[in-house]
């Protein structure tokens, strides 16, 4: 019995140790990890777990300087390492007197890319719906300046401060899983910045708005219901206000970011009213948390789609999208009009996409000159007798039809009925008419759920879907 004791008694002790041992070790959340990439020439966040009261160290291996801060008596911590002009590979070691280090590091331009399942489609597509050139693109996808991680499907009443994921390299496995949209924006970026890129996509396909917002966020927007914090979390749904902001971008707050990119919008069709005002409360909302100044947020209008004989013509909420541009801050918009498809509401060419996306961050955030960014704006409607007389913003250089006849155009007199105009292209914009409507008073351009636009600038940038009224549907 006595041997029985002494030997349970240091079976024990062992047991301890080896705990004590575990909690000692450096605990990292998965935002951080091998292949990572940090934001450059910044003050770049890192934060964990370690042993209580304990002394956390981190050295980068770009000035092998070291940051040093405190563990609190839970053992978290948090600190900030200024980064460099963007390069690597580079290690960052982090420890509290057992290190743990962080290898392929690159140090480049971050962007959150979120939304619904055109963000969130990968690069093989999904069943029976493919991603035109998808094939080429992931077979010569390698590159090492390109690092990719992606959030999986979570929902929570309560903020998470953890995800189960890494941080991939770009290659044919990896890429063929990964949004192809931000992929397609990520690519453009690399080549053109000639910079690492980091893609941090978090999407959720069919979701609405109101659940990528947290309960701050929604102190505007009294019409949402907020979900009772007592209700058992099993079988909650995506659609719940604030849980994927819980559990989805909550994990990623403080990491260092230049920016998001966002495609959704076809959940809150019905409801574009809202959704103007839920678009930059959703940016602002974001900047709140992040507390790093008002960063570009640009998002995807969604594409013209068949949606059947119920609900609401989905020109209204791609209005919506359009005018919510100038309600926000530091916002832009890529138009798509002239990809959709009639019966799929995943439009195959994601690299139209992607790449509009990349000309607003090129030019808005990084200052580029020389290309467009953005598709024609109505800016002024006269008329003159029975001739309508419009003119556009961003068509500096004019705009066209490609050699196609302008068939998407209506006007309408004081009865406010529609009927298809004759349109044509003159130095200064736009004149159309109608043999029925004497004496004209609105306009409308592509105003329906599918169309295919065939109105562009110059550069090949289409115009958003557009009315002059505003007449309820």
């Amino acid at each position: 019995m006595k041997r029985f004791l002494i030997q349970t008694g240091t079976l024990m002790v062992f047991l301890i140790a080896f705990t004590l041992s575990l909690s000692a070790e450096i605990k990292l959340p998965s935002i951080f990890g091998d292949n990572m990439v940090l934001q450059q020439q910044t003050n770049a966040a890192i934060w964990g777990k370690a042993t209580p009261n304990s002394t956390i160290s981190v050295r980068a291996s770009w000035n092998n300087r070291s940051v040093t801060t405190r563990a609190d008596s839970e053992g978290r911590w948090k600190l900030k390492v200024p980064t460099p002009a963007a390069g690597g590979p580079y290690t960052v070691t982090i420890s509290d007197g057992k290190p743990v280090t962080l290898r392929n590091v690159m140090i480049g331009e971050v962007w959150i890319c979120s939304g619904q399942s055109n963000m969130e489609m990968p690069m093989k597509g999904y069943r029976n719906q493919p991603i035109t050139g998808s094939n080429e693109v992931i077979a010569t996808s390698a590159n090492n300046s390109i690092r990719l991680i992606t959030v999986p499907h979570v929902t929570s009443l309560a903020p998470l401060d953890d995800f189960t994921g890494s941080w991939k390299a770009c290659g044919p496995a990896n890429v063929a899983e990964f949004s192809a949209t931000a992929y397609f924006f990520g690519i453009m970026l690399n080549k053109v910045l000639n910079v690492p890129v980091g893609l941090i996509c978090t999407s959720w396909g069919g979701t609405r708005i109101e659940p990528w917002i947290n309960e701050d966020g929604h102190k505007n927007f009294d019409w949402v219901k907020l979900p009772d914090k007592t209700q058992k979390p099993d079988n909650l749904s995506a659609q719940t206000p604030t849980v994927l902001f819980n559990a989805m971008i909550n994990p990623l707050v403080g990491y260092g970011i230049r920016g998001a990119i966002w495609y959704q919008g076809e959940s809150n069709r019905n409801e574009p009213v809202q959704y103007q005002k839920l678009m930059p409360g959703l940016a602002d909302n974001w900047r709140s948390v992040w507390d790093i100044g008002e960063f570009p947020f640009y998002y995807v209008q969604i594409a013209p789609f068949d949606y059947g004989p119920t609900g609401l013509n989905s020109a209204y909420l791609r209005e919506a999208q359009l005018k919510a541009v100038k309600d926000g801050t530091n916002m832009g918009m890529a138009c798509i009009m002239d990809t959709g498809e009639k019966d799929n509401i995943h439009p195959a060419d994601k690299k139209v996409a992607g790449d509009r996306l990349a000309y607003l961050a090129l030019a808005k955030t990084y200052g580029m000159q020389g290309f467009a960014c953005e598709g024609p704006v109505l800016k002024e409607m006269t008329v003159e007798g029975t001739q309508v007389k419009l003119t556009f913003d961003n068509a500096p250089n004019g705009l066209t039809s490609f050699g196609k006849e302008l068939s998407n155009f209506e006007v309408a007199g004081a009865n406010k009925r529609f009927y298809p105009a004759t349109a044509f292209i003159t130095y200064n914009g736009i004149t159309l008419f109608s043999p029925v409507v004497g004496e004209p008073v609105a306009v409308r351009y592509a105003f329906k759920d599918f169309v295919i636009g065939d109105l562009f600038n110059t550069e090949g940038l289409p115009a958003s879907s557009f009315r002059t009224d505003d007449w309820e549907p």
